[in-house]
């Protein structure tokens, strides 16, 4: 019994570690319209069609993993744990994400053996989801990810660093 403990406790120590060295490159930050109480937005609907570029040649968007779908699930889901419903004749809000990808970003890097700096390509992404009044049609809430992107990632791994990151930015909404 002691053993299986022991084992039990190391898996999970080990998927949280996991975790957290997945997302450790991620950084969140998000603003509010300090006038605003979101507590009285009951329903939203989609602005536009959501989007992330398509990525062809799979270098950052695992094949088959379709991060469009992703995103606007843990959007969905983190609205609606606020007690937001999509739909509805007149939305209270307008909600609506993009992201950027540059995969030429290049970043002086510090080599430790020898204390200089070189430059390395690091490409990078961002994440940007706006929630906008329907009414006034102003932005009330923007929060952005920004992250290194790592290239030929599994689907779980991808997913995994949506989740984290659109999670983290809904934690900056207020109640």
């Amino acid at each position: 019994m002691k053993r299986l403990i022991v084992v039990a406790f190391s898996m999970l120590l080990l998927m949280l570690t996991g975790c957290s060295t997945a997302t450790k490159d991620i950084q969140i930050s998000a603003e509010a319209d300090p006038k605003i109480s979101f507590s009285g937005y009951k329903n939203y609907a989609w602005l536009g069609a959501a989007g992330i570029m398509f990525d062809e040649a799979g270098r950052w968007e695992p094949p088959a993993f379709d991060a469009d779908t992703e995103v606007k699930f843990y959007i969905d889901r983190e609205l609606r744990a606020r007690g937001m419903s999509e739909g509805g004749a007149e939305p209270d809000l307008l909600v609506a994400f993009a992201a950027g990808i540059d995969m030429d970003n290049i970043e002086y890097v510090k080599n430790d053996k020898n204390d200089l700096e070189t430059l390395k390509n690091i490409p990078k992404g961002a994440l940007l989801v706006v929630l906008i009044d329907a009414s006034s049609g102003l932005p009330i809430w923007v929060g952005a990810a920004a992250a290194d992107i790592q290239e030929n990632v599994e689907p779980e791994t991808a997913k995994l660093r949506l989740n984290y990151a659109v999670t983290e930015m809904f934690k900056k909404l207020p109640k």
